[in-house]
């Protein structure tokens, strides 16, 4: 579910107890995981950021500086009293965010990502992946707070979806659902990172793309651009169909930079390829947070999590 406010407020009058006007404001530590990028911030239950930081990822084990990252975030606050830590990271993963095997980062395979993180910061630790997060901050307090169905798409070093249907964010047998950059859009097409051909993330996320053209994503030409937009819409068509959902909202650096373009190429061919009656009205859009989407969507994972106690 998504959660509710009251559900938080009873969790934190409970760990807090009594609070006073010397009372420290409660907040959750959030940390995401990128394929270019690590970030760590302090979120207040209002979803507000109080705090941030970030760093590049390493090009091998990011563990290191990841846990430096976490630990300056940390050190750095005060009159704050952090209730729990909530982890973005791309997957596969074990229920749970146990063990992780993003497909980005070579090192961690099968790696105790949760419980890494739960023994630096001392704090309930849950994790997640990073596409159902956005899902999560979108749902919370972006640009689908109004909506019970929908999907929230991450477009960036790889590509994630975060499926929600009628108020509940889907987790499927493992925790693994939603992963739409694994869709076919090509049979028989290029190789894939996850092993198969012809996936969706294989021709529009960021490697993929600097693969393409030799080119940062940001200067891709403007006919892969509009590629990129046209088979995101039409894998997006096809949940849609099938989940019964009225709004795509999409995020990550690659979508986010492209910018317009990008986005009339996804919501052309969404349009075109949605023919069912009940999805008239479906749409794509970009976040409504910007690029705090994702550290509020790893608040968002404790978030939840608070709410089930």
């Amino acid at each position: 579910m998504l959660t509710s406010n009251s559900c938080v407020e009873e969790y934190v009058s409970t760990v807090l107890g009594v609070v006073n006007e010397q009372e420290k404001v409660a907040a959750i530590l959030a940390v995401d995981i990128g394929g270019t990028k690590l970030a760590a911030a302090v979120v207040g239950l209002d979803g507000k950021i109080i705090l941030r930081d970030r760093v590049p990822t390493p090009a091998r084990d990011p563990w290191t500086t990841l846990a430096n990252l976490i630990k300056r975030v940390q050190a750095s606050i005060s009159d704050v009293e952090l209730l729990a830590c909530g982890v973005a990271c791309g997957g596969p993963m074990t229920p749970n965010g146990e063990k992780v095997s993003p497909l980005h980062i070579a090192a961690w395979r099968d790696f105790e990502l949760r419980s890494m993180v739960a023994d630096i910061t001392a704090l309930p630790t849950f994790a997640d992946n990073d596409a159902k997060a956005l899902a999560l901050s979108e749902g919370w307090m972006g640009a689908t707070a109004h909506l019970q169905n929908f999907m929230a798409v991450v477009v960036g070093t790889g590509v994630g979806a975060g499926l929600v249907l009628d108020s509940q964010l889907l987790d499927g047998r493992q925790g693994n659902a939603g992963h739409i950059g694994h869709i076919i859009v090509e049979p028989d097409g290029r190789a894939c990172l996850c092993g198969g051909f012809g996936c969706l993330e294989a021709y529009i996320s960021g490697p993929a793309i600097l693969l393409q053209t030799g080119r940062d994503p940001m200067y891709a030409p403007a006919n892969v651009v509009q590629r990129s937009g046209q088979l995101l819409g039409r894998a997006c068509a096809s949940v849609a169909a099938v989940a019964d959902i009225s709004r795509v909202v999409v995020g990550g650096s690659v979508a986010l930079g492209w910018g317009e373009a990008f986005f009339q190429a996804a919501n052309s061919e969404f349009v075109l390829r949605s023919k069912l009656s009940f999805l008239a009205g479906a749409d794509i859009v970009p976040v409504g947070l910007g690029d705090s989407s994702a550290l509020i969507g790893a608040a968002a994972i404790a978030r939840r999590k608070i709410g089930e106690t």
